[in-house]
């Protein structure tokens, strides 16, 4: 009797472990799912160049705005502007000095770029191409790479919407998307070497309170 009851009870304990491990078979498998966010999903592939790439792309947002809707930059807006000459300093060599600049055509809503690389561009003694607009930044990048500016140093102001965008269809995946809406005083620096693009978040330190 001993014997029945314990076969019988090793009997159950194995059908039991059966339907276990059944039902630990058939249940799908949870993979963790990578956060992205939208911005991220959205973005561009890189753009194959035409042509030998720029030594560095500068890429920077305009400096602050107003807040009541007008075209301009604020008063820290234009302060800022005037300083970004001290930018390309013999002090920052983590700065090349640009050779070309490029920044957003205005439109009803901004001329901001423009005005942010004014002072800049009367230091150094070079025109501003403001042909493209705020939502070709790929004709820009396909511009930047067909070769005419082999070997130069570009420094492009451009709005922030589009600035992750841009970044990546110049070849590198950006800093951080979307750029920040109080963000002024950055700088993203793209090199070209040896076939590679690679990127670094540099700050400005241009003016108090900028970020490190």
């Amino acid at each position: 009797m001993r014997l029945k009851m314990l076969v019988s009870r090793s009997i159950c304990l194995f059908m039991f472990a059966l339907l276990a491990i059944s039902a630990f078979t058939q249940q799908p498998a949870t993979v963790p799912k990578l956060e992205s966010s939208h911005s991220q999903a959205r973005l561009p592939g890189p753009i194959a160049p035409a042509g030998a790439p720029p030594a560095s792309i500068l890429l920077i947002r305009h400096a602050e705005k107003l807040t009541d809707g007008q075209l301009d930059l604020s008063p820290t807006g234009f302060k800022r502007a005037s300083l970004l000459p001290n930018l390309f300093t013999p002090g920052r060599i983590d700065l090349p000095i640009p050779q070309v600049i490029f920044a957003t055509h205005q439109s009803k809503h901004s001329n901001r770029p423009v005005e942010t690389v004014t002072p800049l561009a009367a230091a150094l003694h070079l025109p501003i191409d403001s042909s493209i607009a705020h939502e070709g930044y790929a004709a820009l990048a396909a511009e930047l790479l067909s070769g005419k500016y082999a070997g130069k140093v570009v420094l492009v102001a451009w709005h922030h919407g589009t600035l992750p965008a841009l970044a990546a269809v110049l070849g590198v995946r950006p800093p951080y998307t979307p750029w920040p809406d109080q963000q002024f005083d950055r700088v993203w620096k793209i090199d070209y070497k040896d076939g590679k693009a690679t990127v670094l978040d540099i700050p400005q330190h241009l003016m108090p309170g900028d970020s490190n």
